[in-house]
Formats: structure tokens, C-alpha cells, sequence
């Protein structure tokens, strides 16, 4: 296989935070020794989150076996996952912010037919589903875990028991029309077309304020990985963790 260098569009500040957490980490395990050093270990992991190169692209890239291309990710990434936020720690900030914007996506995964929980009929392809939280100014704060495609929004919502801990901390929260029938604290759209008066200034107000969440989603998705996940089911709430761990740490 040919090798060619090539970019990847992080900081060295990501890069020396995960080499310095797998240093920890073989520290703490007594490894003494690698094929690769911290830091190649963790080139490699951001590789393959950000750019969603496959572990035989990466064994001939970083002259390793395939084998030891998948250990040194899932490793990376279960040391990030353990460090992401749950949903009560998050909310422990977000109190300080004035509001918080709600919103859900479906990432693709490589399924087949018979896999039919993960077959989205909005999106008209397999994938999971993944609720995000934003700041007012769009960052990314915080990520569900993923089930499966078929899952409507507001399903996937209560099940986190996302509008439940929104309302207990009395915290606001904008959403689209998909979270109809939440609790009062999550502020949605009217449905309907035609809409006149003050419900049509009200829904183009409410849009301004939620397009701003599009940039914590469009955020999630830099990372390439997440555009067609391959992995198995039960690995991508772990891959997703990893993300926002390093999203909020950088």
C-alpha cells in the first residue's frame, strides 16, 4: 500500500492532551513498552476520529499491525469517553447560562437491512440517534448516548431524561417542533403553515435563537468518523463520548 503525508485540521494542544493522558495511562498500567510513542499513539486516534481513516490505512501509515492499530484507538477512546460529562454534571454549568438549545441527530452507520431499530424512516438510511445540548452561542456541551435510528427525538429526549432535568433546575431550553409535547421548560415552535400574527414573529424569533445550535451539530460532524460510523452498535456511544471530550477540552 502507498503512504503520503498528510494534515489533519486539530491544534497540537489535542494532540499533546491525548499523549498526555495515554501517558498517564501507561503509567499507571506499568507498560514499558510500545511500537509507537504517546504521542504517534495519539496522532493515529485523532486520524481516525477526524478523518475517519480506516485501520488498514492506519497500520501502513504508522507501519503497525492492523490488530495494533484497533487496540491503541479503543484504548484512546475509552479513556476519553470516561471523561466526557453526564448530563447532571453539565447541567451543574448550564445553570450559569441563560438558556440552553436542545437538538437531535441521526449519524449514519454501515447496517444492513435486517438491523430495522436502526433504520431512520425520516432520514431514509440506518444510523443512531444522538440528542446534543448547546450554549447559547452554539458551542457543544454536552452528547447523548446513541440509540437506535428509528428512535423519534422525543422519545430519545425522555428517555435521557433530558426534559425532566431541564424543568427540575428550571433551566430554558429552545427546540424544534419534534420535541412537541415536552415539558414547559423546552420552548418549541407552533406547527402549522400559514401562520399569521404574532405566532409567525414568534417562530422566526424562536429560529434565530435555535440556528444557532446548528454550529454545535455541524461541530460534532467535523469529526469524519461520525459521517459513517463502521464500528459495532455498542461501541459509538463510546466514540461520540471520546469526541466531546476532546471538543470540550480543546
Amino acid at each position: 500500500m502507498l503512504v503520503y503525508p498528510s494534515g489533519i485540521d486539530l491544534s497540537s494542544r489535542t494532540l499533546q492532551h491525548l499523549a498526555g493522558l495515554l501517558a498517564g495511562h501507561r503509567r499507571r498500567i506499568g507498560s514499558r513498552w510500545r511500537r509507537l510513542t504517546c504521542g504517534r499513539q495519539a496522532l493515529l486516534v485523532l486520524a481516525h476520529l477526524r478523518c475517519g481513516d480506516t485501520y488498514a490505512r492506519l497500520a501502513a501509515g504508522f507501519r503497525v499491525g492492523i490488530a495494533t492499530v484497533y487496540r491503541y484507538i479503543r484504548e484512546a477512546v475509552d479513556l476519553l469517553a470516561a471523561l466526557a460529562p453526564t448530563l447532571e454534571q453539565d447541567l451543574t454549568t448550564v445553570r450559569k447560562r441563560a438558556y440552553v438549545i436542545l437538538d437531535g441527530t441521526v449519524l449514519p452507520i454501515d447496517r444492513i437491512a435486517a438491523d430495522q431499530p436502526y433504520y431512520s424512516g425520516k432520514k431514509k438510511h440506518y444510523g443512531v440517534n444522538v440528542q446534543i445540548l448547546a450554549d447559547p452561542a452554539g458551542r457543544l456541551i454536552w452528547a447523548s448516548d446513541a440509540l437506535p435510528g428509528a428512535v423519534h427525538d422525543l422519545t430519545a429526549a425522555r428517555t435521557h431524561g433530558i426534559p425532566a432535568a431541564l424543568a427540575a433546575d428550571d433551566i430554558k431550553c429552545w427546540a424544534d417542533k419534534a420535541y412537541q409535547g415536552a415539558v414547559q421548560a423546552v420552548r418549541v415552535p407552533f406547527r402549522g403553515k400559514g401562520l399569521r400574527g404574532w405566532r409567525r414573529r414568534h417562530n422566526r424569533d424562536h429560529a434565530k435563537i435555535r440556528s444557532l445550535g446548528e454550529r454545535a451539530m455541524a461541530t460534532l460532524k467535523c469529526w469524519r468518523l461520525l459521517r459513517k460510523l463502521r464500528c459495532s452498535t455498542t461501541r459509538i456511544t463510546a466514540v461520540v463520548r471520546a469526541v466531546i471530550a476532546l471538543e470540550l477540552a480543546t
